[in-house]
């Protein structure tokens, strides 16, 4: 007879697949990537592969409401259109079967009492099929909103990726501008001796910081040796670094700029998409034209 229900503890299972998952890639994915890397490792049957009423992919809507308990107990992070996987996610991985998703759900139903008000429910050992104990419409409502999310994120990411280094380098020029900053100077294509743009608080620079920028566009993380070479250009006491790179930093490297006796500050994409809405209606035509954005509103899920 064919599995019509999913328990706990297949969620318990299909939880720390994605939390494996996590640590194989470098413990930040967009949800899309990590489903499409566990999927052939599940052994799903008919059932798990099977749609909700909603439409939704069984098991993908499922992972997607429990990682709302992950979240909560501090396993995931979830922003930006990714899930993260936190040391407390990390620990959890070493619970027995069945306690990883029981102890999330246990977080969650604190967090919801102190919310609400009410006396925390007990967390029964029963099915935990999404069609049978959630309301389809916030398991619609939740599926709609992620999924947009994600999207969204990933468009303006491609959109950046289709920018070659100068243009990307133009890019957070603007955004300083937008930020209110003076930027006297852009580099021209060529030898730059290590800045590509320098910032003001003034125009004429009078007033510190005397900000110093290095700029990164490429899929491979900043490293060390390149937190260092920006140290070494902050010869003054007003100058201040930002090292701007696209493809993030690798864990010594924002470890070093944390330690350097300079003030180094680091901006990966996540960081520069955030301070680019922020600052979205301050850029000049020119800079929206670059990445143009445009804000819609969804229903949040109440658990948000």
């Amino acid at each position: 007879m064919a599995d019509t229900t999913i328990t706990r503890g297949r969620v318990d299972e299909l939880m720390r697949a994605v939390f494996r998952a996590l640590l194989e890639m470098d413990k930040r994915a967009h949800p899309k990537d990590i489903f499409a890397k566990i999927e052939p490792r599940l052994s799903l049957n008919d059932h798990e592969r099977g749609t909700l009423k909603t439409g939704s992919i069984r098991w993908e809507t499922l992972l997607r409401w429990y990682s709302v308990d992950c979240a909560k107990a501090g396993f995931l992070e979830k922003s930006g259109g990714y899930w993260s996987l936190t040391p407390k996610g990390e620990e959890a991985l070493k619970l027995p079967p069945g306690e990883l998703i029981r102890s999330a759900q246990l977080k969650y139903r604190e967090w919801r009492s102190q919310r609400d008000g009410i006396a925390p429910q007990v967390v029964a050992d029963v099915a935990a099929e999404p069609d049978a104990s959630i309301e389809q419409e916030k398991i619609s409502r939740l599926t709609s909103y992620e999924r947009a999310l994600e999207a969204a994120r990933e468009g303006i990411e491609n959109h950046i990726n289709q920018h070659g280094p100068y243009e990307f380098q133009n890019l957070v020029a603007e955004l300083l501008r937008g930020m209110g900053y003076h930027v006297p100077h852009v580099s021209p294509p060529g030898a730059d001796g290590g800045i590509d743009l320098i910032a003001y608080q003034d125009p004429l620079g009078t007033t510190p910081p005397h900000i110093k920028v290095q700029v990164k566009h490429r899929e491979q993380k900043a490293t060390v040796k390149e937190i260092r070479e920006l140290e070494g250009l902050l010869r003054r006491d007003s100058d201040t670094g930002l090292l701007v790179s696209s493809g993030g930093f690798t864990a010594d490297a924002a470890r070093e700029a944390r330690a350097s006796h300079r003030h180094i500050e680091l901006m990966d994409l996540d960081r520069f998409i955030s301070l680019w809405q922020d600052h979205y209606k301050k850029l000049r035509d020119e800079g929206r034209a670059m990445l143009p954005l445009a804000n819609i509103s969804f229903l949040a899920p109440e658990e948000e």
